[in-house]
């Protein structure tokens, strides 16, 4: 439920009701809002008493949250949230642009990637250290070798550093080497991982699993949130449908409606939501139309020879004609693209 507090409201009055909310054993989350404040009282509502909680000194009203997921829903937050992590914005004015390799193979690959996505004016760049992969014969990535490569390219570039975190035993190690935690699609329902990366001061960006309900999406948020981890970004990256002429299935209208129910910036992922380089500009270019917080794509230096999908990664000439198409669709929604 939401605690809102009186324009009036003091710190001690504040304080007091927090103190009231953690007496009856629920979690107390404060949100500053721009005008007044307001707490998350998260757990179990029924908890007899909590009726109370009016009466606290400064309360303006109790209202209940009704959609399952508590923190995540913009009932508790009726503002965007922007995200900012180094060089990666995502939200408000700001468009982010992660781009790089989908596996980290080798610091020249790497390195001539990160310099090559950075002059196009991407703001972060991606790359993968630990791969799931469905095959236990496939690449399974360069791990802390490969972590220490990302650490370089952005010592190099400034760029800010995404990558995946597969287990909650890596968190602590992937956090010590990036800035933004990526939850694959795999792991989305990895609750033991999900409370992990809550509990890091990284940003975490959460991807859809390929059979998951948006709700199932949010709650998987939620847990992240509730480890008390207040930095999620969400993103679309396909569903698995009947049809088969692309890899996935891409629902753009995902992001228009998600942004309805709540406030954490949502980005999309156009290379695993097509699985086609040729389509992976215009539907960039339509996700920032539909009004995305950011994308995030796979560049290659030579893709033919990539050692996991290269058939979804742009060269850098192709990744460079993809900005300047994104840039007039920024323009044109009055918002900023990448670094820029």
């Amino acid at each position: 439920m939401i605690v809102v507090m009186k324009s009036s409201a003091t710190e001690q009055d504040i304080m007091a009701t927090t103190k009231n909310i953690e007496a009856l054993g629920l979690k107390a989350v404060k949100i500053e809002g721009t005008e007044r404040t307001v707490l998350a009282a998260v757990g179990d509502e029924r908890i007899a008493g909590i009726g109370s909680l009016e009466s606290s000194p400064g309360v303006d009203e109790v209202l209940p949250i009704v959609a399952p997921y508590k923190l995540a829903s913009r009932e508790l937050k009726p503002e965007s949230t922007t995200s900012t992590t180094g060089s990666l914005i995502c939200g408000g004015n700001h468009i982010g642009v992660i781009a790089g390799p989908c596996s980290i193979e080798s610091e020249e690959q790497l390195m001539s990637t990160a310099r090559a996505v950075k002059a196009a004016g991407a703001s972060a760049i991606r790359g993968g250290a630990f791969k799931p992969r469905t095959s236990p014969y496939s690449f399974q990535g360069m791990k802390e070798e490969g972590l220490k490569l990302l650490a370089q390219a952005r010592e190099e570039t400034g760029l800010a550093v995404v990558t995946e975190v597969v287990s909650p035993d890596d968190v602590d190690l992937v956090s010590e080497y990036s800035d933004v935690l990526q939850i694959g699609a795999r792991n989305m329902q990895n609750y033991r991982l999900l409370e992990a990366s809550g509990k890091s001061t990284r940003t975490v960006l959460l991807k859809r699993g390929p059979s998951a309900t948006i709700n199932e999406w949010l709650l998987a948020a939620e847990y992240i949130l509730d480890a008390g981890n207040p930095n999620v970004i969400l993103c679309e990256r396909g569903v698995r449908t009947f049809e088969s002429h692309t890899r996935f299935t891409l629902p753009l209208a995902t992001v228009a409606f998600v942004q309805q129910k709540t406030h954490l910036p949502v980005i999309v992922d156009p290379s695993h939501g097509t699985g086609h380089t040729y389509l992976v500009p215009s539907m960039s270019r339509a996700a920032i139309a539909a009004g995305a917080d950011g994308i995030i794509v796979e560049v290659h230096p030579n893709p033919d020879k990539a050692l996991s999908d290269g058939y979804q990664s742009m060269t850098f000439p192709q990744f460079d004609d993809m900005m300047t198409g994104c840039q007039k669709i920024a323009d044109a929604v009055e918002k900023k693209l990448g670094c820029c």
